[in-house]
């Protein structure tokens, strides 16, 4: 029922809604798979550029086709299921990380029309309807549960391998995406605080000039704190410790190959592509256009289907960002990774929406806004210090008492 849209009425089993809403599911599905593919090569091109090395150059036309003869080559390699291993589960795992970053596409608005304050409706067939497969009231929560899932499909793979390393590997995942789950949630909460909705079609049309998108509205502070909580869901370097190959051989797919591995594979990269168009949606205004000199859009011409193609671009910008991330930042200890998400990001992240709900008190109650600028920041120095001293005192306890073990 997920992809039923509510703008299509009276739908049958053979009629014209079920005909578009199988053609946005096709969609969707072509665009996830055929992203990713791509995804891996502009990766592997981006970074041999910055590091003057080829890349990919043999299969295809610029090495296009080099992620297809990957993925041909380990589909037919041996599948290896070990003797100790809980087999059903085993199998089940990577089903459980690669299909949630496809139904996260299911939400996010992939074009429309939304000028002048519109909603992104457009006519297909003859139709009303939204260029985005579902468009649920609570959007945004089922984002967060979403990307929840995949941490099972990561712990699940662990455990079930019958074997010490990929244990270790799932629970230092699991700890690290639990983690950054909640800074995550904290710096979404400003978004749906600012916009007022929890659909992400509504935040979308809510981001109708460049002052009202939410990167602005919200003060920036919560965008670093979701690009880097992201950064870390994704297993992305710097925060890439679930694969530390030189402590954990491999990580928690250790035991996989075939087919199986691929999907882990493919699920790394897919999610690369959906945090970035989730980004979008929610801080730069998905298929919103960037008007330049005054009021016009630049790429009005291509009609409803503009804002698919500034969806595209802006989405390219982040994966650049991904990429680029990957090529020059070290990776940070564990300790480090424990330290900036607990002790940082989760108080930044609510800290800044306390002061948001502040303001928006200050607002409707009509106070002073410099008052209430000045008093929010002065109570967050406090808490920081407070915050910071703690954290002194704590180690300072643990040096004097000495290491346990």
């Amino acid at each position: 029922m997920l992809a039923v849209d509510t703008l299509l009425d009276h739908i049958k089993l053979w009629s014209t809604e079920t005909l578009i809403i199988l053609i946005k599911v096709v969609v969707v599905f072509i665009v996830g798979l055929v992203g990713t593919m791509l995804m891996v090569w502009f990766e592997r091109k981006v970074i041999a550029f910055m590091q003057n090395r080829i890349g990919p150059n043999k299969a295809g036309p610029k090495g296009l086709l080099q992620t297809l003869a990957d993925g041909t080559k380990l589909f037919f390699k041996e599948d290896l299921i070990p003797d100790k291993s809980d087999r059903f589960v085993f199998k089940l795992a990577p089903y459980l990380a690669f299909v949630p970053a496809f139904l996260v596409w299911s939400v996010v608005p992939l074009g429309g029309n939304f000028a002048d304050g519109r909603d992104g409706t457009v006519k297909i067939l003859g139709k009303a309807t939204k260029l985005q497969l579902a468009d649920p009231p609570v959007g945004v929560l089922l984002l967060l549960a979403l990307s929840s899932i995949a941490v099972y499909g990561i712990m699940l793979a662990g455990w079930s391998s019958g074997s010490k390393y990929p244990l270790l590997g799932s629970v230092r995942a699991s700890a690290q995406m639990i983690s950054y789950e909640a800074a995550l949630g904290l710096s979404l909460a400003t978004v749906i605080l600012v916009t007022g909705t929890l659909s992400t079609n509504g935040i979308v049309t809510s981001q109708f000039s460049l002052s009202r998108w939410s990167i602005i509205a919200t003060g920036v502070v919560p965008f670093i704190v979701f690009l880097i909580a992201a950064t870390a869901e994704l297993n992305r370097p710097p925060f890439d410790l679930v694969e530390a190959e030189q402590e954990l051989v491999g990580g928690f797919n250790t035991e996989y190959s075939s087919i199986r591995f691929a999907l882990f594979f493919l699920a790394e990269f897919m999610n690369t592509i959906t945090m970035s168009g989730v980004i979008v949606t929610l801080f730069f205004g998905g298929p919103q256009p960037l008007k330049i000199g005054g009021n016009s859009n630049i790429l009005s011409f291509l009609g409803p289907f503009s804002g698919t193609v500034w969806l595209l671009l802006k989405v390219l910008v982040f994966l650049y960002i991904y990429v680029w991330f990957r090529a020059t930042l070290p990776r940070l200890r564990y300790d480090q990774l424990m330290n900036l998400g607990w002790k940082l990001m989760i108080p930044l992240a609510l800290g800044w929406f306390m002061l948001l709900a502040f303001f928006r008190v200050g607002q409707d109650e009509g106070w002073n806004r410099w008052v209430v600028g000045i008093a929010g920041l002065a109570v967050m120095g406090v808490c920081a210090g407070l915050l910071q001293l703690a954290s002194k005192v704590s180690a300072r306890n643990r040096e004097r008492e000495g290491a346990m073990f």
